[in-house]
């Protein structure tokens, strides 16, 4: 995957933070509670994918992409940035 997403970043630890401490970083800022991260799987065949969803003021956004089990960490992070965008248009 590229990395211009990271083009999108704010000042909410662009320098090299991760996108669940951007989030994280955000919320306190907008006196919010801290997001709480879910992983959720599927069945697919043989094997299971796995995904992420965080949950930030009783909104629950999911990741885009589904994941190996060894990158359930790439899962949350994928949906941390998807609630810090969704929270930078929002608040």
């Amino acid at each position: 995957m590229s990395d211009s997403s990271s083009a999108s970043t704010s000042s909410y630890g662009s320098n090299g933070s991760s996108w669940q401490e951007r989030l994280e970083e955000a919320c306190r800022d907008a006196h919010l509670m801290p997001p709480t991260f879910q992983i959720v799987s599927d069945r697919r065949g043989g094997r299971t994918a796995w995904s992420s969803q965080v949950t930030i003021q009783g909104q629950t956004l999911a990741a885009r992409y589904w994941y190996d089990g060894k990158n359930l960490n790439n899962a949350k992070e994928d949906a941390a940035e998807c609630a810090l965008n969704w929270l930078r248009t929002a608040w």
